[in-house]
């Protein structure tokens, strides 16, 4: 089947996390997301029974307004909400999915540290019945079974971070550096759009973009301020920086500003966490495809729902970013609410 790609959003605010949606999202008093051993929601009477999230991490804001909108979604239609935190460990994952089946949980939603190593405890809830999904990062691994994969168009929101690379650079030439983080299939989607439009760019025009680096960020602020910094010492006429997220994207501006090269290297980020679109306002990020997590969130609850109701489902379902520029920051109501 094709993957459904969901098409009818809005931007009217920004999200805490990575979305056009509502950025002053927060966990309700009590709500699990906000508990990192996990502790159950606070929600109606869970007729339904309970849904168990585990997360890359609730440090990212993007992954919280996930599982905040589960946990709001879920009660709306029954369900108890427990929301843990992986904190980038596959064992410490493994071990949540494993208490999860011994709860007996009505469905289980992962976002994998890593797609190996779920494996095992993923067949374990299948074996049990409990329905998985996965939200953001997919495992496509052979052997499990996965009910539904929604995430953003990665792939696409690669493509349209190189349309505005080669928006930035013009008619001219010059060097880019992607920081990257390879472990997570979402990445490896954005970069690989990223090179495709590049690559398509160069094959007709006189000004070619050249990607001289790739390092490895993980998707951290502290990580992506050292990959730039490795960077501008080896290729010191860089001129933009792809960077997979806004941690990565602001840990690289602020080696640019440490550099004195600010004005000379610019950078594209990916997200659309409230730090990045501030970043963009005042100049400090060129743009960002903008995800929608909130979405995520709501359309996983959605999922479950009709899978419980013997209703089919597409395999994966793809929200669309939308790229963000200064002048959506200008008029941003949230980002005027700020100042």
């Amino acid at each position: 089947m094709r993957p459904h790609l969901w098409s009818g959003f809005l931007i009217v605010a920004v999200l805490t996390g990575c979305s056009g949606g509502n950025s002053s999202t927060k966990a309700g008093a009590g709500s699990a997301a906000t508990n990192p051993k996990g502790a159950a929601a606070s929600s109606p009477a869970g007729k339904q029974g309970t849904i168990g999230v585990s997360l890359l991490t609730l440090e990212n804001p993007f992954f919280k307004v996930i599982g905040d909108h589960i946990t709001s979604e879920g009660a709306k239609h029954g369900y108890d909400t427990i929301v843990v935190s992986g904190d980038r460990d596959p064992a410490k994952q493994a071990n949540q999915v494993k208490d999860f089946v011994v709860r007996r949980v009505a469905a289980i939603v992962l976002s994998p540290c890593d797609s190996k190593t779920v494996i095992p405890v993923i067949q374990e809830a299948n074996a049990a019945g409990i329905p998985v999904f996965t939200v953001d990062i997919p495992c496509n691994e052979p052997g499990v079974k996965i009910v539904c994969q929604i995430a953003t168009d990665n792939f696409g929101g690669g493509q349209e971070a190189g349309r505005a690379i080669i928006e930035l650079f013009g008619e001219s030439a010059g060097k880019v550096a992607i920081i990257h983080f390879k472990q997570a299939e979402s990445c490896l989607l954005r970069v690989k759009g990223f090179r495709e439009v590049i690559d398509q760019h160069n094959a007709t025009s006189p000004a070619k973009i050249e990607i001289v680096a790739e390092l490895e960020g993980g998707g951290l602020k502290d990580a992506g301020y050292q990959a730039a910094e490795d960077v501008i010492q080896a290729h010191p006429d860089l001129r933009a920086i792809f960077a997979i997220n806004d941690p990565s994207a602001l840990g690289a501006r602020s080696a640019l500003e440490k550099a004195g090269k600010a004005d000379q290297i610019k950078i594209v980020g990916f997200d659309g966490q409230p730090e990045g679109k501030q970043a963009i306002k005042e100049g400090k990020i060129y743009a960002d495809p903008i995800q929608f997590p909130d979405k995520m969130g709501i359309e996983i609850v959605n999922a479950i729902v009709k899978h419980s109701k013997g209703e089919e489902l597409d395999p994966e379902m793809l929200i669309p970013t939308r790229l963000y520029r200064k002048a959506d920051a200008d008029v941003d109501p949230d980002l005027q609410s700020n100042e």
